[in-house]
């Protein structure tokens, strides 16, 4: 009988554990999921490229407000006797102009050049080199122009830089200037003119040895 009432409550204890486990599971399945959202990859913008500007064509003169057609482009280089001379800019200012006014006050230029009013100031950009094996200069050594400026066949004269001629090797007005072998200046000078140029040209002369070169020839030439 005792066995009876123990065997009894067994399979009570059994039904009672698998009717609370199917609850369990029941419940379970019921329960709705929670459906976690991923994460949004975040939208980096895209940078926008702005074309690189393109850099303005430098200025080397102002010969077609005389309508002249250059027969070479800006930089010349000419050379002789070890010397190399490289003009790389030359503008004519009216010798009223702002320009040229303002050079003038500057550096101490003067247009009381010839004895025929002077019209135009010549202001020129250049790069000289020694290439030789013997010390080049403009001194007080040495006074002798080693390049000449032409237009129509003569010479232009260049005023003195009062504010400068003492100072040597100026990389703002040249006078005086000396270039052991291997170096190299680069600085600007003054001219002045008495009228509309026409033909315009430069050379080096220096031990014997010249060479002429033509920005603007003759027309016809």
């Amino acid at each position: 009988m005792r066995k009876k009432v123990v065997k009894a409550t067994l399979a009570a204890a059994m039904l009672f554990s698998v009717v609370l486990g199917q609850g369990v599971v029941t419940n379970a399945e019921t329960v709705t999921p929670v459906v976690t959202a991923k994460p949004t990859a975040s939208v980096i913008p895209t940078a926008t490229v702005k074309p690189s500007a393109t850099p303005a064509p430098i200025m080397r003169d102002n010969l077609s407000k005389f309508g002249l057609k250059k027969d070479l482009e800006l930089p010349v280089t000419i050379s002789a006797g070890g010397l190399t001379y490289t003009l790389e800019k030359l503008m004519f200012y009216d010798v009223k102009s702002k320009e040229a006014q303002s050079l003038m006050k500057l550096y101490g230029y003067s247009d009381k050049i010839y004895k025929t009013p002077t019209k135009y100031m010549v202001w020129t950009k250049l790069t000289i080199e020694n290439k030789g094996s013997k010390i080049i200069q403009l001194s007080a050594k040495d006074p002798s122009s080693k390049w000449y400026f032409k237009m129509d066949g003569n010479n232009l004269i260049e005023p003195a830089p009062k504010n400068k001629m003492l100072e040597l090797n100026n990389k703002e007005a040249l006078w005086n200037w000396v270039l052991k072998p291997g170096e190299k200046l680069s600085s600007y000078q003054m001219y002045g003119y008495i009228k509309d140029p026409s033909v315009i040209s430069i050379y080096v002369n220096l031990g014997g040895d010249f060479e002429e070169k033509y920005i603007v020839k003759r027309p016809g030439e």
